[in-house]
């Protein structure tokens, strides 16, 4: 029972109990990300140690932020192998998760893993952020939007704000070095409508692991030109 002691302890630091039945959802959720990365690339990371560690941890460190514990709604972007939004439908089943990828076959087998876990507070969307942005049902309609390792945050703010509803949050979940990647920025954020709130710094248990949690405020609307078209937003970030 290691690693359920481990992802408990994991949970109290951010306030959140893990029951049984949960650990058991993450369990099983992990031997699906096993099996499945052997046919559609998912993850480089597959041994259980790391698995828990370094996917399930980090993302449960998510609730850190407020913004996350608090939210109504959340949009996972380019939510890849369902990091983190589905460890955060996991461990708050009040919270409506929506989880958009632009792969059809990553979509598919979170589709699975939402069915085999018994998941009823997550939906999957099949589409480019850029895409999805425009689309009236999704356009700052959510409390959050929030990403993991999907860009560098002046592409991944126009990505991401589009989503976020006026008062609400975007929220990063970044590497250890983000002080130059915030700054080159910083024009981004605040052309989109919004406004640097706070740094949170996340070390996951028996590593020497640093993460980060970024939180950006919406505080006006984005303008209608953005996002701008497929290829732009990494070609010329704002």
């Amino acid at each position: 029972m290691k690693f359920f002691d481990l992802m408990k302890e994991a949970a109290n630091e951010v306030g959140l109990e893990l029951t049984e039945v949960q650990y058991e959802q993450f369990i099983k959720y992990m031997r699906l990300l096993q099996e499945w990365n052997e046919k559609i690339n998912l993850t480089a990371i597959t041994e259980d140690e790391e698995v828990i560690k370094k996917h399930f941890i980090d993302c449960i460190k998510a609730f850190k932020s407020d913004a996350i514990k608090n939210a109504r709604n959340i949009i996972d972007v380019g939510t890849g192998a369902g990091f983190p939004g589905l460890p955060i439908a996991i461990m708050n089943p009040n919270v409506e998760v929506t989880l958009l990828d632009s792969l059809n076959k990553r979509i598919n087998y979170l589709n699975i893993v939402v069915r085999e876990l018994g998941l009823k507070n997550v939906t999957t969307i099949h589409s480019r952020a850029e895409d999805g942005a425009r689309k009236q049902e999704l356009r700052e309609k959510f409390d959050v939007a929030t990403s993991r390792a999907v860009a560098n945050m002046a592409v991944l703010s126009e990505f991401c704000m589009p989503y976020v509803r006026k008062g609400g949050y975007f929220v990063a979940l970044k590497g250890p070095s983000i002080d130059e990647e915030l700054k080159n920025a910083g024009n981004a954020i605040k052309t989109l409508g919004g406004e640097l709130k706070g740094i949170i710094e996340v070390s996951i248990e028996e590593t020497d692991l640093k993460h980060n949690i970024v939180e950006v405020e919406k505080i006006k609307p984005c303008p209608k030109t953005y996002p701008r078209k497929a290829g732009t937003i990494t070609k010329k970030p704002l």
